[in-house]
């Protein structure tokens, strides 16, 4: 039997990297998957993609961060596969960059408003969902970047993805006692668009590897296995973690 076989699953920021490889991991263990991003022609593919596979999926584009497209994709887990299970609250921005004097307002809201308020958004509409399962698992990305490690240059990312780790904290204390798991995934250097934003020469790309002990970035599709456990039975007992998937960034001074 497959690990999330019979369970219901959301993804956002499914159109690339993470999230593209978790949709594909959970379907491929039996979940049906409703995936959302502002793409919808990438979204379409992919969910094309799980269905010729023999999964299930559909695709929900929309802005992450207006309250109807957090409705919409429980409203859709709901009607066409009966319920939800897990979630994924994947989508994020690197977004404005720079010296922190020189970031904008704006550029500071909006970056909150993505990394942040979405999942806070999502999560309002995606607990009641989860309650009326009895159980169920939220996965949050963050990141080590403001948790284990600061960088110069990026104060609104590891601001709003520290910002996210409480949460998670927060939501695990309050919904434990009614069987829902809350867990905090953090990658190190990974293989996406989003890190090729902020890493776009090859020499940026090789100091960034030789940051982590292990000496090279992750494939999307390992960060999708660690959330692929932390969905799954096999996780059954963690909760309010901010589990660490980095290649050993954080305690690399090699």
């Amino acid at each position: 039997m497959n690990t999330l076989e019979n369970r219901v699953a959301i993804v956002t920021g499914a159109s690339s990297g993470i999230g593209r490889a978790t949709a594909l991991a959970f379907a491929r263990e039996g979940a049906a998957v409703v995936v959302s991003a502002r793409r919808q022609p990438e979204l379409d593919q992919l969910a094309e993609e799980i269905k010729h596979s023999g999964g299930r999926a559909v695709a929900v584009a929309g802005d992450i961060c207006e309250d109807s497209t957090a409705r919409a994709l429980v409203e859709t887990a709901e009607s066409r596969f009966g319920g939800l299970d897990i979630a994924f609250n994947n989508a994020g921005t690197m977004g404005e960059m720079g010296p922190t004097t020189d970031i904008s307002l704006a550029g500071w809201q909006r970056t909150l408003d993505i990394n942040l308020t979405s999942a806070f958004l999502c999560a309002r509409y995606q607990l009641p969902a989860l309650l009326r399962r009895g159980t169920g698992s939220l996965i949050f990305t963050s990141t080590f970047v403001g948790h284990t490690v600061g960088f110069p240059g990026v104060a609104a990312y590891a601001a709003s993805k520290a910002g996210l780790t409480g949460l998670v904290k927060a939501l695990a204390a309050e919904f434990g006692p009614q069987g829902i798991r809350v867990n905090a995934l953090l990658p190190g250097g990974t293989d996406t668009p989003m890190a090729a934003e902020m890493n776009d020469t090859p020499e940026a790309l090789a100091q960034v590897a030789n940051l982590h002990a292990l000496k090279r970035i992750a494939r999307p599709e390992e960060l999708a296995e660690a959330a692929l456990f932390l969905a799954s039975p096999a996780a059954s007992f963690m909760t309010g973690s901010a589990m660490l998937v980095d290649g050993g960034v954080s305690i690399n001074r090699t």
